[in-house]
């Protein structure tokens, strides 16, 4: 019953909300991510400024630094806070998260841009990048360091539907040698809902 209750509860919540979800692949990634605005939930918080999500990828050993291991899947939950600057379509924000591997651990802190391009076109396009580094303080179980970038352009073709074209490099570094877990090109959707 508490399931039932819980479901319901998350379903409903969902349908009165607007967040984001987004599938990013190439011929050997797969990269699912969620993120749900806090400022939907609590009256408290401003729409549109402050999120909290989850990523899953699956990357391939062929887009790493080294062809010749096996990479487990990596996961992350990240908090974002975001705002508007100025009325040119920019916004800021900064992060954290908290991502795990089964060879390393990190809490990265970030930044994130987003810039609504002023073409006036029947398509409206986005430029989007992020950076994200964690020290040696805060990394963990084999990592020394951990870098992560990505930049991406959308395409909004309908209403709260997007097509992405990005970039990713997730780099950590180990004690004894540099490994790149991923550096890849990819495509993908972003949905709002």
């Amino acid at each position: 019953m508490l399931k039932f209750l819980i479901t319901m509860a998350l379903v409903n919540v969902s349908l009165f909300a607007l967040h984001t979800g987004e599938i990013n692949l190439n011929d050997k990634d797969l990269e699912v991510s969620a993120r749900f605005d806090i400022g939907q939930f609590n009256d408290n918080v401003v729409p549109n400024t402050t999120f909290i999500g989850a990523k899953f990828l699956n990357a391939h050993e062929d887009n790493s630094g080294n062809k010749n291991v096996t990479l487990d899947p990596y996961a992350e939950v990240n908090f974002l806070m975001m705002r508007s600057i100025g009325e040119k379509g920019v916004s800021i924000g900064m992060g954290a998260k908290l991502n795990y591997t089964k060879d390393y651990s990190a809490l990265p802190l970030g930044v994130e841009f987003a810039y609504k391009m002023p073409f006036d076109t029947l398509i409206p396009m986005y430029l989007n990048g992020s950076v994200y580094y964690a020290p040696q303080v805060l990394s963990f179980i084999q990592a020394k360091h951990y870098l992560e970038y990505r930049i991406s352009y959308d395409f909004e073709l309908i209403e709260n539907g997007k097509i992405t074209v990005g970039y990713r490099a997730m780099d950590t570094d180990y004690d004894t040698y540099n490994f790149s877990y991923n550096s890849s090109i990819y495509f993908g959707f972003k949905i709002s809902f």
